[in-house]
C-alpha cells in the first residue's frame, strides 16, 4: 500500500516538474522566490490577528500571540519525524530531470516538508485566532505545499503529510495553551505600560464603561432636587 502511494506520487511529481521545466525562466524565478516568501505572509497575517484581537478579549489575543509559538513547536515536531524517514527528495532521486530548487546534500531527506508543515502550522494557530480568515490562511498553506512540488524539492505526499502534521499539532498546542495565554494577558492587561501591547487604544477606560454613576448621598443636595 505505501509502496503504492508513493509510486502515484512519484508519477505526480515527475509530472509537475516535467511542466515546471517548460516555463519562461521569469515564472521559474518566481517560483523559486515565492517558495519561501509564502512564509513570509503568514508573518503578515500573525501580525494582524494580534493588532486585531486585542480589540476581541485576552483570549483572542493569548491565541494569536501563541501562534508563531504553536508554528515553531510544530515545525520541531516535522524535523523530528523527518529524523525516522530517509527518503531522497525527487531532486535527488530523479536525475534525469532539471528541477527549479537547487538540490539539497543527500542527508537533507525529503518526509516530510517542513516548509509544508510550518505553513499547515501557522494556517492552523491563525485560523483558531482568527477564524474569518481561515480561507485566506488555507489558502496560502496551500500554494506555499504546492510550490515545494512545483520547484522540485518534495513529492506530493510529503508536502501532504507536512501540512496535516504542522495543523495538527499546532491546534492541540494552541488550544492547549487558550487558558495560560488568557491568564497571562489579563496579567500584561493590568500593567498600564504593558497594556498598550495586548487592549486597543481606550481599552483602558472598559472597566467603568457602563458603570452605575456615582450617588450623590449629601442631603441638602437631595432636598435641592426635590
Amino acid at each position: 500500500m505505501v509502496s503504492e502511494i508513493f509510486a502515484v506520487s512519484a508519477t505526480w511529481s515527475r509530472a509537475v516538474i516535467e511542466f515546471a521545466d517548460g516555463l519562461d525562466p521569469w515564472v521559474q524565478e518566481a517560483a523559486y522566490l515565492g517558495t519561501d516568501l509564502f512564509l513570509g505572509v503568514f508573518a503578515v497575517l500573525f501580525l494582524a490577528a494580534w493588532w486585531r484581537a486585542r480589540s476581541h478579549g485576552s483570549r483572542a489575543v493569548g491565541l494569536a500571540l501563541f501562534a508563531p509559538v504553536a508554528t515553531v513547536i510544530a515545525y520541531a515536531v516535522s524535523r523530528t519525524v523527518k529524523t525516522f524517514f530517509e527518503q531522497l527528495r525527487p531532486c535527488q532521486a530523479m536525475t534525469d530531470l532539471t528541477t527549479i530548487a537547487t538540490c539539497d546534500p543527500i542527508g537533507d531527506w525529503s518526509f516530510p516538508s517542513n516548509h509544508a508543515a510550518i505553513a499547515g502550522a501557522a494556517a492552523a494557530a491563525i485560523i483558531i485566532a482568527w477564524r474569518r480568515i481561515a480561507v485566506v490562511a488555507v489558502l496560502f498553506a496551500v500554494l506555499e505545499a504546492f510550490s515545494r512540488v512545483f520547484v522540485g524539492a518534495h513529492y506530493p505526499h510529503d508536502v501532504t503529510v507536512g501540512l496535516l502534521v504542522g495543523a495538527t499539532v499546532a491546534a492541540l498546542v494552541s488550544l492547549a495553551m487558550a487558558r495560560p495565554m488568557t491568564a497571562l494577558v489579563d496579567r500584561v492587561a493590568s500593567t498600564e505600560r504593558l497594556r498598550p501591547l495586548v487592549r486597543a487604544g481606550g481599552a483602558a477606560e472598559e472597566e467603568t464603561e457602563g458603570a452605575e454613576p456615582p450617588r450623590d448621598t449629601d442631603p441638602r443636595n437631595t432636598y435641592a432636587n426635590a
